[in-house]
């Protein structure tokens, strides 16, 4: 079902195989290979490419997308005589059907969220899924009960990952997030696990496409103490709302009950620290300079 439906919940999400992994793990391993070759360090390629060093580890390992444009330039800068370059056609397919790869129960809101003009969200419970390290993701799926097979835990860590390609692409959507202060302090997969969450937390506010906010403790009750939500925009469609507990998701497309969620967001925004307040917070809780 394509359309995104009122009220509409989903049943368990079932186990989907996806070819495309292959493929960006074999791009990983090229671009390794090409890396060392030049004598490079992830750093000093990254700083060749203007991204993150974390990116470039990432897909060396197979779990973030290169993207066509950055296969282009890695090509000229590892000097792959087209190597890289090549795979631009395969890569711009996979993408189209990494739209459509997620479960049944989650494909409505993966399809709206990768054409989002517009993405707003209060995570009070976990870290939304667009925020998660690789860490912190594994060691949330290996809580899950039932328990996941490690086959299915390293897909839906890699789908998972997939999904923040959206920080990367241009025109990008207007990002804005909340963070209930309590995610910066339960440490999910340990402390050096959540180190690197926090340091997460750093990079996406930073970016100037992205608003990132922390309700602390300090402010008490708040305009949102249900629960997370996400607002979405999706291009060509009106705002709609979502949100999941125990599973159990809730795409929400009723005018009325969406205006609702949206007064909560702008009242929660508003009562949040501001974006440089919130940042100095995560510096200091990383003590790092």
């Amino acid at each position: 079902m394509n359309d995104l439906s009122e009220h509409e919940e989903r049943p368990e999400r079932p186990v989907e195989a996806d070819g495309t992994a292959h493929l960006f793990r074999a791009l990983g391993k090229q671009i390794k290979a090409l890396r060392e070759a030049a004598d490079f360090h992830q750093k000093e390629l990254a700083a060749r490419l203007h991204v993150g060093e974390d990116l470039i580890g990432a897909i060396e390992r197979g779990v973030r997308t290169p993207q066509p444009d950055l296969l282009e330039r890695a090509d000229a800068v590892l000097a792959a005589r087209g190597v890289l370059r090549a795979a631009v056609p395969e890569v711009r397919e996979a993408l189209k059907r990494a739209r459509t790869r997620h479960p049944d129960w989650f494909r409505d809101y993966a399809q709206a969220e990768a054409s989002a003009q517009a993405i707003h969200d209060y995570s009070h419970q976990g870290v939304m899924g667009l925020l998660q390290t690789e860490g912190h993701a594994r060691a949330v799926f290996a809580k899950r009960r039932p328990l996941l097979d490690e086959e299915t835990i390293e897909k839906r860590v890699q789908d998972r990952l997939a999904r923040q390609q959206i920080f990367e692409s241009w025109p990008s959507p207007t990002i804005s997030l909340v963070l209930d202060q309590n995610l910066l302090e339960r440490q999910v997969g340990g402390t050096e696990v959540h180190r690197e969450q926090l340091r997460r937390f750093l990079e996406i506010g930073r970016l100037r496409t992205v608003e990132l906010q922390v309700m602390p403790f300090s402010r008490g009750e708040h305009a949102a103490m249900d629960g997370s939500f996400t607002l979405l925009h999706p291009k060509g469609r009106q705002q709609v709302a979502y949100t999941e507990a125990y599973g159990r998701p809730h795409l929400i497309t009723d005018p009325d009950q969406v205006r609702i969620m949206a007064e909560r967001y702008g009242i929660i925004r508003a009562q949040a620290l501001t974006p440089d307040e919130s940042l100095d917070l995560i510096e200091k809780m990383l003590g790092e300079p």
